[in-house]
């Protein structure tokens, strides 16, 4: 018996199976074979076409199946991890009224700063414990501004999972992270933030039924079944956006536990059992996916644009083969890269620097001394102080770390990025081999509320090893305070 898993992402699809009863991987695809496009009609524009997640999740789908000739009868529960943020619309008979406005799109960050300044930073952080932002509220009202006529057709405004989950069961519902994740929840409340829609001019009849992040959420229609050659009537029995999904996956469910990601951007995805937050202009908080009102967890999210992209960069421009090819150049100098800094800030304004957009900086370089050894080692160590940088912001929110735990991508392999990090924060690393997809095809088995199983799971299947801090710690500390003293300076 299995569970299969899907991770809706905005540059492909990947669709996983896993053994119910171990949680092994049986196998994973992945499509389109390159990325998916994203649509610009204007500048800081961001959408998709929703009916090609859609068209990709049924070819990719019927291709796992087959490839490893599965009975589609003995897959048991659908898990759905998805982009987050994202504005789908339907009319009352399920079509789609535009494409989809996703993640990385500016259109409404106005919008998000009206409203930060009407309603006031102190009833912003207390009860969306967010700024409004550029999020889906934002970008519904939006919507309503800009194309009133299509306005009027709507009959459910979406996220991209539920979405998905609607193509699969004709169902309309969201969950309640889902509801936090597009800032219409309100914490101090803990009902929907009906003062918000007023607000915005919006109201809850456009919003789903909420239904539990774990659980029966709507079951497989027969036209799905026929798309995607799945079994008629197979349950969907989880959800959640990519990054709650991202530490569920890595076993992150407490307070104190954090999950860390280093790819194109960074993330630090810190679990909390507060409901204040001083830093909403530069903290992000969702509830978790094993968020309750009687037991609130939160996700604290921290982005950081410029992390593997820095990297890459780097490696394309001084003409490296791999980044296993860095990191061996980089372990040949000494910690602190006899005083040359880099900043990895090149990907646009940082959100954790207030918004500012220093850009991407190399320091102190010295012509003859420095070598492209020490730009290795300097974009390893320029990108893990953001993290450390990043970290310390959270624990001034009062996050009390206990674990860290990262899934294996080229930046967490590199042992000075992983150690640079964990010496200078003084907690330890674990890594990971696992995936967004994987993750919510296992999510698949915590609709009985098992979480040491799901652990036990995750440690047999994934754990690859520990990343402790180093007892030497001063010369990390001290390249670490002539980065920040920099990057403070602004």
């Amino acid at each position: 018996m299995y569970y299969i898993g899907y991770d809706i992402g905005s540059s492909s699809i990947k669709v996983a199976l896993v053994h119910m009863a171990t949680g092994r991987v049986v196998g994973v695809q992945k499509e389109p074979s390159g990325e998916m496009s994203i649509l610009a009609p204007k500048t800081n524009w961001a959408e998709q076409d929703q009916e090609d997640w859609w068209k990709h999740l049924c070819s990719a789908t019927k291709s796992l199946l087959t490839a490893h000739s599965i009975d589609k009868k003995d897959i048991l529960g659908i898990g759905i991890s998805y982009q987050m943020h994202g504005l789908v619309l339907i009319d009352n008979e399920g079509n789609s009224l535009r494409n989809a406005i996703i993640w990385c799109d500016s259109r409404a960050v106005n919008i998000g700063k009206d409203a930060l300044r009407n309603i006031g930073s102190e009833k912003c952080s207390t009860q969306l414990l967010n700024a409004p932002g550029n999020f889906t509220a934002s970008k519904l009202k939006w919507v309503k501004e800009n194309e009133p006529a299509l306005f009027k057709k709507i009959y459910k405004a979406m996220l991209p999972g539920d979405y998905i989950a609607f193509k699969l069961s004709d169902k309309v519902a969201t969950t309640l992270p889902g509801l936090t994740e597009g800032i219409f929840w309100d914490f101090k409340d803990q009902k929907i933030a009906d003062w918000l829609l007023t607000y915005y001019c919006l109201t809850k009849d456009h919003l789903p039924e909420v239904v539990p992040t774990f659980g029966h959420q709507g079951t497989v229609s027969a036209r799905a079944a026929a798309e995607t050659g799945l079994a008629k009537e197979t349950p969907i029995l989880y959800r959640a956006g990519d990054q709650p999904n991202n530490a569920l996956s890595l076993n992150v469910f407490h307070p104190g536990e954090i999950a860390m990601t280093g790819g194109t951007s960074g993330v630090i995805y810190a679990i909390s059992d507060s409901l204040k937050s001083k830093e909403i202009s530069r903290i992000n908080n969702f509830a978790h996916v094993n968020y309750s009102l009687k037991k609130p967890v939160l996700g604290k999210l921290l982005c950081i644009n410029g992390a593997g992209i820095q990297y890459r960069w780097l490696r394309e421009n001084l003409k490296v083969e791999t980044y296993d090819e860095m990191n061996t150049l980089a372990n040949t100098v000494p910690v602190g890269c006899d005083g040359l800094l880099l900043l990895p800030f090149g990907n646009g304004a940082e959100r954790m620097l207030n918004n500012k957009n220093i850009g991407g900086q190399i320091l102190h370089l010295d012509l003859n001394l420095h070598t492209k050894a020490h730009l290795c080692r300097a974009a390893l160590e320029g990108i893990a102080f953001a993290f450390v940088y990043g970290m310390e912001i959270l624990i001034g929110e009062g996050l009390q770390p206990k674990i860290i735990r990262a899934g294996n991508d080229n930046l967490f392999q590199s042992e000075i990025f992983s150690n640079t990090i964990c010496t200078l924060i003084g907690y330890p690393i674990e890594l990971y081999n696992t995936t967004g997809a994987v993750g919510a095809a296992r999510a698949c088995t915590l609709h009985d509320g098992d979480l040491k199983a799901f652990s036990d799971t995750l440690l047999s299947n994934d754990y690859l090893r520990t990343f402790n801090p180093l007892k030497e710690t001063k010369p990390y500390e001290e390249a670490y305070q002539n980065w920040k003293e920099i990057v403070n300076k602004g």
